[in-house]
């Protein structure tokens, strides 16, 4: 399947969804109509978090962009605003690595955040798994007063392949001497994936409850309902701000790789068509590549380690 996954990166050819390495957030989206929609972009101030917010605005979803450089936000809405004056665009301060404000770090120094974790797994995941949550109340009420399946689509990486040997290394995320700049980055990523999958179960199950509740005199609550996708995406290799702390070393391998390696728009097409693909409805709990569903790694798949790690991510944000 890795062999497969590289010739049709390298070739841009369609995969059963239609759509392959080649093909731009616009084309995945094309005739999509999402005016019934809100999104919230975390990371949408540049790169491809902007390419998806631009895209999402296209399609007349109500897009929010959050963002820790407010000035930045400001600047990718006008930017959107300026090719798209009847967008609905909204900034709002976010840093995921702060659990007292709630997108991305990469390959940086070994640092804590400001509540006592280390920088990219709480950057990248547990500042995610903390808006999520704080979020899905009101996307459960949203979805079953609208009945529009909501998503949840969380960005992934193939960098989680290369983690610790343990997958996801709990009782060692913060120590020092154990770190690896990249494997902790491919840590936060199998932990983004792991995360989607525990709450695609999660989410599935109580839905299930709740088509069943309603064949039976005594139906559950009615919040017990949730009729939420959430899956897990992989951009692509795109030269964005992320490897500002490894530039060099990723030039050089890019002009190794040259040809595996995506321009922006083609690098948020996933996202978009994950979010926003009618072809997709139901789909939960799902790994996609270049807008095709693609097998995950044995570790992202495993149960009890996402079990673990939900269980975890609980005690560290209400400890914080």
């Amino acid at each position: 399947m890795v062999k497969v996954g590289i010739f049709t990166l390298m070739t841009g050819i369609a995969g059963p969804s239609g759509f392959g390495s080649a093909s731009t957030a616009e084309k995945v989206t094309d005739g999509i109509d999402a005016s019934n929609l809100t999104a919230i972009v975390t990371g949408g101030a540049s790169g491809i978090g902007l390419e998806t917010a631009r895209v999402l605005a296209l399609r007349n979803a109500h897009v929010v962009i959050a963002a820790r450089n407010m000035e930045a936000a400001n600047e990718a809405k006008q930017l959107i605003l300026k090719d798209n004056q009847a967008a609905c665009v909204d900034v709002l301060k976010l840093d995921l690595s702060s659990m007292k404000n709630n997108a991305g770090v990469m390959f940086c120094p070994y640092q804590l955040s400001e509540d006592g974790i280390e920088m990219q797994f709480a950057t990248n995941y547990l500042g995610h798994f903390l808006l999520t949550n704080l979020l899905l109340d009101k996307m459960k009420e949203t979805a079953r007063a609208t009945g529009i399946e909501g998503r949840i689509v969380n960005l992934s990486s193939v960098a989680q392949l290369h983690t610790y040997e343990g997958g996801v290394e709990l009782d060692k995320i913060n120590d020092k001497d154990y770190y690896s700049d990249k494997k902790a980055y491919g840590q936060s990523k199998l932990a983004n994936l792991l995360h989607a999958n525990e709450l695609a179960r999660r989410l599935q199950h109580l839905w299930h409850i709740f088509l069943v509740s309603d064949r039976i005199s005594s139906p559950v609550k009615q919040e017990e309902g949730a009729n939420i996708s959430v899956n897990s995406v992989h951009p692509g290799l795109i030269m964005t701000n992320l490897f500002r702390h490894s530039g060099v070393l990723m030039r050089v391998l890019k002009a190794f790789t040259c040809l595996l390696w995506k321009n922006v728009p083609q690098g948020a097409a996933t996202t978009c068509y994950v979010a926003l693909h009618p072809n997709l409805k139901g789909v939960t709990g799902k790994y996609f590549v270049d807008c095709n569903e693609f097998p995950p790694s044995k570790l992202a798949t495993d149960k009890v380690l996402a079990k673990q790690l939900w269980d975890f991510s609980n005690k560290l944000v209400n400890s914080a």
